[in-house]
């Protein structure tokens, strides 16, 4: 009697994100000192942020106008009451030893954001609050980018109180891709709003990841770890990779996950333990003392919603619908604020919307990466590539010329029609001048024109460039293809 070898148990993950994002006001959250990035260590500060003895916080109204804008834009619903506290903790970074935040009644709560996959699925993913709080400063490690194994540790308060929205899902993501895509996501929404310019490199934008595991089908939650010092998209979906399969091979030997807090290590493309993971009670929050409750009115919440800009999940919808796009060309033209609105630009010129995406997707996304620009940086206006556009389709010139005027006039811009003239590239439609351009042509080539007509018709690409090389590349293709034709077959 044969007994069958039990199944192997098929894991899944449970992933939560909490990303913390710097709002692009001017000055601080409770103070007026400047929030810019780059400046000279400890320039940006002031008494308030330092934590000085018998300083008092103010809240930047501009503050709460954008987390109230990024709320609505994440579909939040926006608390008419709410109120600071006090978050305690000990670290060098954080001058006053404890953090103004809000923690039992944030700003806004419920919301959601639909995120779409590499194989076409769409997915909403829930988010459970939206609060606000001040960053800490940056602790700089001498020799080593953590404090194991640094000699010593500077301290710049630059970034102290520097105004944040920490926005935490709900652990609705089961992936490495869906996490990175959900980040990416926010991360437009928040750039299209005007709200966070959403840097990793230099922070503005932070996501810390809480994952466990579960068989396949449980509902029962795993104990959570939550990871660290991820700067990239890719490094978040492959931390959460190794993560899980990590935890996979604890729960497999027996053994069981430690609630703790790890790091992404680059380097090494693995996470490694960094601290026990605190819990809510660690913190012993409290009510802040020093600021009023907050009181959002239907008023505000109503002017504020209006000031937003069109957000890029209904745009690429528009642009699948209105102006038959495909997903990925939808997608990419929708992705940055600066490129859609010059798309749309083009298109308000006249130019027919896919003809503007393949010249925008191709050779202008070209030349923008190559010099590292971005379109309110190039000298081509919208307007002079609907006018480049209504040329090739009029028949004026080829799409071959129109790619060799274009550089010039992404750098000096100008007239499309005028700059064609000027050099003399229209293009040649008259069909009396081809066929005369085409005997003399096929006159030339009298060896060649006795192979074509004796059976090796692969001979007609080289009458083309012939017949290409007379006009300078100015014959109208179509035209001259079907003349060519007429003529090479007797």
């Amino acid at each position: 009697m044969t007994v069958a070898a039990p199944a192997k148990v098929q894991y899944e993950a449970v992933i939560g994100l909490e990303v913390h994002c710097q709002l692009s006001t001017r000055s601080k959250i409770f103070s007026s000192s400047a929030t810019a990035f780059g400046a000279p260590p400890n320039t940006n500060i002031d008494p308030i942020c330092m934590g000085l003895p018998g300083t008092l916080p103010v809240l930047n109204e501009k503050v709460l106008e954008y987390a109230v804008k990024a709320g609505l834009a994440l579909n939040c619903t926006i608390a008419p009451y709410s109120k600071f506290d006090r978050k305690q903790y000990f670290y060098p970074d954080l001058p006053k030893n404890y953090q103004i935040s809000q923690y039992d009644l944030p700003i806004a709560t419920h919301g959601w954001i639909e995120i779409q996959l590499s194989d076409g699925r769409t997915k909403r993913i829930g988010i459970t609050r939206l609060h606000m709080e001040e960053d800490a400063g940056k602790l700089v490690h001498a020799g080593s980018d953590r404090l194991s194994g640094s000699s010593y540790s500077l301290v710049d308060f630059n970034r102290a109180g520097v105004p944040l929205i920490e926005i935490v899902s709900e652990p609705d993501i089961r992936s490495g891709e869906e996490a990175a895509e959900y980040v990416q996501e926010l991360r437009r929404i928040l750039r299209y709003a005007g709200l966070c310019d959403g840097n990793l490199q230099e922070g503005s934008l932070r996501c810390d990841v809480n994952i466990s595991v579960r068989p396949l089908g449980c509902e029962t939650f795993g104990t959570k770890v939550e990871i660290k010092n991820m700067n990239s998209f890719n490094a978040i979906q492959r931390a959460i990779e190794y993560e899980f399969n990590r935890q996979v091979k604890v729960v497999e030997a027996g053994e069981r996950i430690v609630q703790e807090t790890r790091l992404w290590e680059e380097n090494s493309q693995r996470t490694i333990s960094m601290r026990k993971k605190e819990g809510s009670s660690d913190y012993r929050y409290f009510p802040e003392p020093d600021l009023p409750p907050i009181r959002v009115t239907e008023e505000q919440k109503a002017r504020w919603r209006a000031e937003l800009p069109e957000l890029p999940g209904v745009k690429r919808r528009r642009y699948q619908e209105v102006y038959g796009l495909s997903v990925y060309d939808a997608r990419y033209l929708s992705d940055e604020r600066n490129t859609a609105e010059y798309f749309e630009a083009v298109i308000a010129a006249g130019a027919d919307p896919k003809a503007a995406a393949n010249w925008m997707m191709s050779d202008i996304a070209s030349y923008l990466n190559t010099h590292k620009l971005d379109y309110p940086d190039i000298a081509l206006k919208p307007e002079t590539l609907a006018e480049l556009i209504a040329l090739i389709e009029q028949g004026t010139i080829s799409s071959k010329i129109a790619k060799e005027i274009l550089p010039e006039l992404l750098e000096k811009g100008g007239s499309a029609r005028a700059l064609v003239e000027a050099k003399g590239m229209t293009q040649i439609s008259d069909s009396t001048l081809l066929e005369q351009l085409i005997a003399e042509v096929l006159a030339e080539n009298p060896e060649q024109l006795e192979q074509y007509r004796e059976g090796k018709t692969k001979l007609f690409g080289y009458f083309v460039g012939q017949l290409m090389k007379k006009t300078q590349g100015r014959a109208d293709p179509k035209l001259a293809n079907d003349l060519l034709k007429q003529h090479l077959n007797g």
